[in-house]
């Protein structure tokens, strides 16, 4: 077998083993809205092929996603790009870069995040569904084909709707129709002290301990993490397995979240009032009554 031979065996080889590690992330909107979704690589781990891109309702996205790769994923919602400015901004999960492409930037809380380290400790993916920088859209990771010998190789998650019954501390809305709920806050984004943000005197998982907040958040989605040391009933693990990411997942209702009610909406104006959000008083004990996934 001459040298160009060779070569070329060697070349399929190495691409074979690649597809072969891989992972394949399905990202679905099941939202009757669109999202834009955002993908932020960790540090030292290969980039992705896209770092943000449009999903319209019922649409769906393939992603090859490298091995040992880690990262996290999330919606941005009420998107637009200035006419004038040629600038991309969205009212929550906006990451900064002015593109549809995050381009390396994360996302601005609140925002519920996926969060994985694929080919971790054990040869095991790690993953988890964060509310820990708050939430803004219903959000579930369904392993494919995956198996783990614990039985920890499940969905997690949060597949409720929670903005219209989020604490009037935490909420953050829009002025539109008499003020519509946008995003939910986690306790450290909204009071920043050290006992909500496990830091300083706080910073061990014996000194932070879950507050009224996060236990707002662990009832409504006992899947998903609630605060920085809520790993016990948070964190998965699989090994083989490909990944389904779904915004609006069952059992939130389609269109749950009131984004219809902002159809036409200024854009500009509602960015605004999420970079300083006002607060309405409107504390629903309505969350005893949805669904948990």
């Amino acid at each position: 077998m001459d040298l160009a031979k060779v070569s070329s065996f060697l070349i399929v080889i190495l691409f074979l083993i690649n597809v072969a590690s891989s992972t394949t992330f399905t990202v679905v909107n099941q939202c009757n809205y669109t999202v834009w979704p955002g993908l932020l690589s960790g540090a030292g781990t290969t980039p992705l092929p896209t770092t943000g891109f449009s999903l319209a309702s019922s649409e769906s996205r393939l992603i090859s996603i490298p091995a040992s790769w880690s990262g996290r994923i999330w919606a941005r919602t009420l998107c637009n790009q200035n006419s004038t400015t040629g600038k991309f901004k969205c009212v929550t999960g906006d990451c900064g870069s002015s593109q549809i492409e995050c381009s390396g930037a994360g996302a601005n809380p609140p925002a519920t995040l996926a969060e994985f380290t694929l080919n971790g400790a054990g040869d095991l993916d790690f993953y988890d569904v964060s509310l820990v920088d708050g939430y803004n859209i219903p959000m579930t990771i369904v392993p494919n084909g995956g198996v783990t010998g614990d039985g920890n190789c499940k969905a997690a998650g949060c597949a409720v709707e929670l903005n219209g019954v989020c604490p009037s501390q935490l909420k953050v809305t829009v002025e539109a129709d008499g003020g519509v709920a946008v995003a939910c806050k986690s306790a450290c984004e909204a009071f920043g002290t050290p006992e909500y943000c496990c830091s300083g005197a706080f910073g061990t998982p014996d000194t932070c301990k879950p507050s009224e907040y996060s236990g707002f958040f662990k009832e409504a989605c006992p899947t998903s993490y609630s605060y920085a040391y809520d790993d016990g009933t948070s964190t998965f693990t699989c090994s083989g397995a490909d990944y389904v990411i779904t915004f609006c997942p069952p059992p939130s209702p389609r269109g749950a979240a009131p984004y219809s009610q902002l159809e036409g909406f200024s854009i500009a104006a509602a960015a605004s009032l999420a970079a300083s959000p006002t607060f309405s008083v409107a504390f629903s004990l309505g969350i005893l009554a949805v669904a948990v996934f």
